[in-house]
């Protein structure tokens, strides 16, 4: 939104010397005016430099401004600006062309000076609000994603709590599965999804009996088959919703131990039956578990943990996935550094 000191800009598109020299002379007082004779040249200018507003004329070689008008609101980054018509073309089935081409006006030679600074003026004005209302909207949506995700992470770390009290393998896990996410090629909408679902995949383990999570030593094979069960145990408290965020955590919750090569539990699925995202926590989590200390073993170093993930391929892991952890591994080093117990 411009200050009360700041102005306005204005492109005007239109191949004809007087109409340029006229709009330019009823705006310059109060707008910094920008000019184009070609659509092409209009597009370049938009991408290239802040335009708060369009005026643009329907007549002109090479591309009309019909065809302007439509690619400018294809493009993500012209999309929102503003565009008057400003056009000898009078006839209804033109105004309804310019407004099914995204114009907000639409306004007919000749033109008056008064019109057009009336008309810019108005648009303007609804475009700030519109702009101010985007940013709030943008401010609200992301305090709100902020806060589901610490309640995630804080529902996830009941789990871990009696055995891991800073909660930060949750957070890791999170940051890991992400960095693995978008190395895969996943887009940054599913990586963040993934990066929320994440910090509930250990939530199951609330269920289980504090002589198991605790025990310094192996486990037998009751205490191994009791300790599987916070995968279904995860599942079932997270339950069957519609929501998508904890549908995919439920997902993630049962899921992220089973193997590529069908050896895993507590559904042995095998290869790609295993959800993607299971697949990926899988990796994060081993890893993880192999770089923190816990009450049965000292932290391995992190070259180590990695060679030891690697030799996992196609036995634990989906290959595709430790690729993808492989050119990921300079953001989780760093998140490691930064999140260190």
């Amino acid at each position: 939104m411009k200050t009360a000191t700041a102005q306005a800009s204005v492109l005007i598109v239109d191949d004809t010397p007087q109409n340029i020299s006229l709009l330019n002379a009823a705006l310059m007082d109060e707008y910094i005016i920008k000019v184009a004779t070609r659509g092409k040249h209009a597009m370049e200018i938009c991408r290239s430099m802040p335009i708060d507003i369009i005026l643009l004329d329907v007549m002109m070689p090479e591309m009309d401004g019909f065809e302007t008008c439509r690619q400018l609101k294809d493009d993500p980054r012209t999309r929102a600006i503003p565009v008057i018509f400003v056009t000898a073309r009078g006839e209804i089935q033109d105004e309804s062309m310019g407004f099914a081409c995204g114009a907000v006006d639409y306004i007919t030679k000749p033109v008056r000076a008064s019109i057009v600074r009336a008309r810019v003026k108005t648009h303007l004005a609804l475009y700030d609000q519109n702009r101010s209302l985007e940013h709030l909207v943008q401010e609200r949506t992301a305090e709100l994603n902020r806060s589901h995700l610490e309640i995630l992470q804080c529902l996830g770390s009941a789990g871990e709590y009696r055995d891991n009290e800073t909660g930060l393998h949750i957070v890791r896990v999170c940051h890991f599965s992400r960095s693995i996410a978008l190395a895969f090629g996943l887009p940054e909408s599913e990586a963040d999804l993934l990066f929320k679902a994440a910090a509930l995949h250990d939530l199951g383990k609330i269920g289980i009996p504090d002589s198991i999570l605790f025990k310094p030593g192996k486990l037998d094979d009751v205490e191994w088959k009791i300790i599987k069960t916070h995968c279904e145990i995860g599942s079932k408290i997270i339950g069957d919703n519609q929501n998508r965020l904890l549908k995919t955590a439920a997902t993630v919750a049962l899921t992220h131990h089973e193997q590529w090569c069908g050896g895993g539990y507590p559904q042995k699925l095998k290869g790609n039956d295993i959800p993607l995202f299971g697949r990926i926590v899988a990796v994060a989590d081993m890893f993880d578990a192999l770089i923190s200390e816990r009450p049965y073993k000292r932290p391995w170093p992190v070259a180590e943990a990695v060679k030891e993930i690697i030799s996992c391929r196609e036995r634990n892991f989906d290959p595709e996935v430790l690729d993808a952890f492989s050119r990921a591994l300079t953001e989780i080093a760093a998140v490691h550094r930064h999140f260190t117990e």
